[in-house]
Formats: C-alpha cells, sequence, structure tokens
C-alpha cells in the first residue's frame, strides 16, 4: 500500500474511540465513514454543511448535527474495528466527487475535482510518478545532476529513482531539508498548513502542530530522505559554481567546489535546478554595519552561540521571519527594539501555534482516508478564489486603498482583528495597520502574538528609516537606539534566482544575461538556448495568493520527468522550448500580473518585485491552471535534437 495510505489497525475501545472522534473534523470523519463503507447514506442524509469557512472544518454544523455524525461514525468504526481492519475498497471517482461536494458546499468545478482526485490519490497509483522508466541501454546515457536537496530536490531525487534514472545531488550544507535546514532562528514554522505543507505521497499523520515548528519539519524531511534511500546519490558540502553546455557532446559540464575548496567536473546529461527562491539571505546595506561591536546575523544564519538574556536586541525587520522572531525572544530579552518598514496584513487564526488535537492524530493514523479528506479540507480553503483578493478594478471607489469589493471586505475583518488587539493605543494601531490592499504583499498568519509581543512594556516599534549603525547603536532620523545584538530579519534576494551559480547555454552565453535582472522561463521550469536545463521553484513559480510550494514542486517535476521521457521515447539528446513558446508564455504571464495588485505601481517595498519594479517571481495563475500547464510537454513549444 502507498504510504500516504497506511493506517494502524484499531485496537482501542469503544470509549477511547468516542474520546477521540470528540475532537476531530466531522467533515474528514464523515468522509472517512464513506471510505471505509462506501456507504453513500452518510452524505445523502439530512445533515449537510452549512457553509465552508476559512479554518473551520466541521462545515458550521450545529452541536447536536456534529454528536448525530460523530455517533454513527462511531457505529461504523466499531464493526471494521471488530471486522479485523480488513482493506477498504476503492471508491468510485462519482462518489469521491460526491463527498467533495458536500464538503466544500457546492459543487467542485470538474477541473479542480480531478486535480484533487490526484492530489488525495485515494487508490494509491502514485499519478505524479515520472512517466518514464529507464532501461539498461538508457541509462548509459541518461545521467541527471540535480542542484540542491531541500523539499524540491528531495523530491527530484526520489521520483528520479523510482524511474531507475541515473542521478547526483549536490548540495551546498551537510544535510537535507534547504530551508528547514537553514533557519534556525527562534519561532520558525511554516505559514502553510502542514497538512497540506507535505509531499502528496508521503503520510503527513505524524505532526504535532497544525503550522509545525522548523526541528520538525526538518525530521519530516529527513525521515523521507532516509526512507526512500538518497543518501548514496547525495554530495553534500559542495556547492556548484558554473554548468555549462557542450553542444558537441550534448552534455552539461558542471564545475563543482568541494569542502576542502577542491574543484572538478561533472557531466549530465539533465541538469535540475532545485535552489528555490529564499535560498540566499538579503543582508541590507545599511551604513555602520560592519563597525558594530555586537553579535549581528541573518536570520537564516542564527548564531546559538549568543546568549540574548538580558541583552538589548535590534531586530531589523518586520516581515515573515521578523514576526515570528519578536514573540519567539521577548521573554528572554531585556529591551527588543523592532525596526519596521512597512506593516503587514495579519490573516486571524486560532490554529497558528495551536497542537494537533488527540483525535485528529488517532484518526490520521487509523482511519482510512481521513488525512487525505483533511487534506482536501485544507486545498479548498486555500483555493484559488483568494487570487480574486488582489484582482486590480482601478474603477473601484477605495482604489488603491483596497482592490475591489472583495478585497475590501477581507480588509474589514483584518481591521478589527487589529482594532481587537490595539484598539486601546491609537499611535501603535496606526502602525500596525496597513495601506495598502490585503495580500498586495506577502499575508502573514496571527494568533494574536505580534500584536501582543509590540504590547509589551520592553518593546518598542520604529517606522522610521534607519540613517546608520553605531558601534552599539543604531540611529534614525528620530533618534538613537542603543543595541547589543542586531538580528536581520530582512528576506532573502529573491529575485536573483540562481546568484551565484553561472549557467552558460549554447553559444557559451550566460543565462544571467539573457536574463539581465528579469528572470523567466516557460511554465517556469526552462529557458530556449539551455537545452536539457530544468528549474524548479524557478521564476514566475512562487505561491502568494494560496497553496503550498510542495505542490508546484510536484507538478514541476511531473512535467520534467516527461521532457525526460521524450528524450528516451524519440531517442533524443536535447530538448528546450523555441523562443516563440518562451515569449509568449512571458507576455501572457506579465499581462496577468498587470491585472494583480502585485504587480501595480502603488505598491512599494515589495521583495516580490525586481529593480525594475516588474514582478518576476510570483504565478499569477490559479494553481489548477498551473497543475493543467505542467501536465505533458507540448511537442509544438519545443526544439529535440
Amino acid at each position: 500500500m502507498s504510504r500516504h495510505l497506511r493506517t494502524e489497525p484499531i485496537h482501542d475501545d469503544d470509549a477511547a474511540i468516542a474520546r477521540a472522534l470528540a475532537s476531530i473534523s466531522v467533515s474528514a470523519l464523515t468522509a472517512a465513514a464513506v471510505h471505509i463503507t462506501g456507504d453513500p447514506s452518510f452524505v445523502r442524509g439530512p445533515i449537510r454543511p452549512r457553509e465552508f469557512v476559512l479554518n473551520e472544518f466541521n462545515g458550521m454544523l450545529a452541536e447536536d448535527e456534529k454528536a448525530e455524525l460523530r455517533v454513527r461514525a462511531l457505529d461504523t468504526i466499531r464493526a471494521w474495528r471488530d471486522a479485523g481492519c480488513p482493506p477498504v475498497a476503492p471508491l468510485s471517482t462519482a462518489l469521491v466527487r460526491e463527498v467533495m461536494d458536500w464538503i466544500a458546499c457546492e459543487p467542485v468545478p470538474d477541473d479542480y475535482a480531478a486535480l484533487y482526485l490526484e492530489e488525495m490519490d485515494l487508490a494509491g497509483r502514485n499519478p505524479r510518478a515520472l512517466p518514464v522508466r529507464a532501461t539498461a541501454c538508457d541509462r548509459e546515457e541518461l545521467s541527471v545532476l540535480v542542484i540542491g536537496c531541500g523539499e524540491a530536490g528531495l523530491l527530484a531525487g526520489i521520483r528520479l529513482k523510482e524511474a531507475g534514472i541515473p542521478f547526483e545531488i549536490i548540495e551546498k550544507s551537510g544535510d537535507v531539508g534547504g530551508t528547514w535546514l537553514d533557519n534556525t532562528y527562534p519561532g520558525a514554522r511554516v505559514d502553510v498548513a502542514t497538512h497540506y505543507y507535505s509531499y502528496s505521497f508521503e503520510a503527513n499523520d505524524g505532526f504535532s502542530e497544525y503550522y509545525a515548528r522548523q526541528p520538525e519539519l526538518y525530521r519530516y524531511f529527513r525521515r523521507v530522505f532516509d526512507e526512500h534511500g538518497i543518501a548514496e546519490h547525495v554530495r553534500w558540502h559542495s556547492e556548484v559554481e558554473r554548468a555549462a553546455w557542450d553542444e558537441t557532446a550534448s552534455r552539461w559540464q558542471v564545475t563543482i567546489r568541494g569542502p576542502q575548496g577542491l574543484r572538478e567536473t561533472r557531466s549530465a546529461r539533465v541538469l535540475i535546478s532545485a535552489v528555490g527562491l529564499l535560498s540566499r539571505p538579503l543582508i541590507p546595506d545599511l551604513p555602520g554595519l560592519d563597525g558594530f561591536e555586537g553579535p549581528v546575523f541573518h536570520t537564516a544564519e542564527w548564531d546559538h552561540s549568543v546568549d540574548l538574556r538580558g541583552k538589548r536586541v535590534a531586530l531589523i525587520g518586520a516581515g515573515a521571519s521578523g514576526f515570528q522572531v519578536g514573540p519567539a525572544i521577548v521573554d528572554e530579552v531585556e529591551r527588543l527594539v523592532v525596526f519596521q518598514r512597512t506593516p503587514q496584513w495579519m490573516a486571524p487564526n486560532p490554529r497558528y501555534h495551536a497542537p494537533v488535537t488527540p483525535g485528529e492524530r488517532w484518526a490520521m493514523r487509523h482511519l482510512p482516508g481521513f488525512a487525505r479528506w483533511y487534506r482536501f479540507m485544507l486545498m479548498w480553503q486555500s483555493s484559488d478564489k483568494l487570487l480574486e483578493l488582489v484582482r486590480a478594478d482601478e474603477t473601484w471607489p477605495d482604489f488603491p486603498r483596497t482592490a475591489n469589493a472583495a478585497s475590501a471586505a477581507r480588509r474589514e475583518v483584518f481591521s478589527r482583528w487589529i482594532e481587537q488587539h490595539v484598539g486601546d493605543d491609537p499611535v501603535l494601531k496606526g502602525q500596525v495597520t496597513p495601506d495598502y490592499p490585503p495580500m498586495a504583499k506577502r499575508m502573514l498568519q496571527d494568533n494574536g502574538s505580534w500584536l501582543r509581543c509590540l504590547r509589551r512594556p520592553h518593546v518598542e516599534l520604529v517606522t522610521d528609516g534607519i540613517t546608520g549603525i553605531g558601534p552599539s547603536s543604531v540611529t534614525t532620523a528620530e533618534g538613537r537606539f542603543d543595541v547589543d545584538v542586531i538580528v536581520l530579519a530582512t528576506g532573502f534576494r529573491a529575485s536573483e534566482l540562481l546568484w551565484p551559480m553561472e549557467i552558460v547555454g549554447r553559444d557559451s552565453v550566460p543565462l544571467s544575461k539573457v536574463w539581465d535582472g528579469k528572470p523567466a522561463a516557460y511554465r517556469g521550469i526552462s529557458v530556449p538556448g539551455f537545452p536539457n536545463f530544468f528549474m524548479m521553484a524557478g521564476p514566475g513559480t512562487g505561491i502568494a495568493h494560496a497553496g503550498s510550494v510542495i505542490l508546484t514542486t510536484e507538478c514541476q517535476m511531473r512535467y520534467i520527468g516527461d521532457a525526460i521521457r521524450t528524450l528516451v521515447d524519440g531517442d533524443h539528446r536535447a530538448i528546450e522550448p523555441t523562443q516563440e513558446a518562451y515569449d509568449r508564455y512571458q507576455q501572457e504571464l506579465q499581462a496577468e500580473i498587470a491585472t494583480l495588485m502585485w504587480g501595480h505601481p502603488s505598491i512599494e517595498h515589495s521583495w516580490y518585485k525586481a529593480a525594475d519594479g516588474k514582478v518576476y517571481v510570483l504565478c499569477p495563475w490559479r494553481l489548477v491552471d498551473y497543475w493543467t500547464m505542467t501536465g505533458r510537454v507540448v511537442p509544438d513549444d519545443h526544439h529535440v535534437s
């Protein structure tokens, strides 16, 4: 049985099962009951979810309705347990669709249903496995070099190994995990629901929190890495410095700097970059920073040897990482000065720091289908409906303070959240309330911890620009702040994709010259003039409205697999997109970006934007559209040789 469908047999008595069911999603429980029995009456009765609401998993049912569904599910689970927990039969597609509609409180469109059917993979068919199996003859010619062993590189390794394709992963660190290996700062956690921020083909029942912290996410990727036996394919503490296409051999010649600084060259038919958008920290150019006499470090390079107890700490940056660091260190520092350039919108989420209930952990491990249906609910909540919140309507009376009517309604919700926490402090309220539409910049999840942190008597929020750094101070136009430690929560070099690597294509043309500060790729994956070169988490693929990056990297690897299949089946040596297809795709992508607030001229100081003010890192498409785009290689859009 596929890993994500495995369940443990039930040995609990009726009372223990009932206790577990009392604290779980009734919607997912009812779907699991259908899964166990194949009986559609569970979703055809008079009790139906009333509304599908963000961060609510019981369909807004009344307490007596939830109790009735739990009693019926208990009878089903008891009978299944007493029968020895036999394997359950796959549900028909029609019945799965019916359960989807019941949970979603509306008909799920056909394209989304197809995506969710593949994502949940209730039959265990592994539909995103590469559509190619290398023969002994293929393996003589076919080899793949993967750059990076974070989430995307690990995924590439798993899929290549399944297909029997020879590969090597080059990783600059000494372990798997990428972001979740490097970012060990206090409070680091994912801001996408953990049970969605996981591979579709791997069990995700072991997480202890709904939004897992860094150590647990690292352990997840390490477990997957170990169970799939990827270690023998990885070269640690090594960096790719240069990769050049050899036209004569139709291979990439890759220069690697090893742990002792020694350089050597590897040759590979296919080159996959899996380095991601957020892999190189951005160190701000602040006058005097080099002269600060105390510890200075970026959140992605946290210095755990520095004891913050009793220290005066400057936290420069109040975005995603600063938002997590502040509440995590506020109890131990003597003084915390937060330097904020731009306030961030916060989505109220009571589950943001909450542990997974014991009942839901039990259900995910024991009830067939429960974890998959819970994942479906997370996907539907993080659906493309949220994309419309950033659709720019310049005729809207409140534009650009809000983007449209839906944006205005969401602003009211978020503003009430701020009012609830700091309404009695008008100065702080003004400092933390953005003047731009919700989701026009990165949204943050909040359970109140950030605003509570800012209200502490030893915390000061500074919104003036920094004018200089002294040996023991930070200065702005309004004053000087004496500090012992500086923490840089200043993000990453997101628009400088692949930096500092040099990728050289046909005719010795560097990719950096082709891009000239404007990174682009066909489907976010490939570039003409760079045969057999593919990117995961490449330009134009960042998710800013909803969803999980793991879904997009699984789509990209499926597409790369089809490109490799094209090479193998046609006995070709190289594949690349045509210039016409590349140009067309970029024109379409930029035209779509222009309809969204992310790229609107009114939005300033956004890490989404490159130096020229345009957005090259984000995906403007609906998730379901990107999934469709990356399903198969379009022959007419490619050259093969």
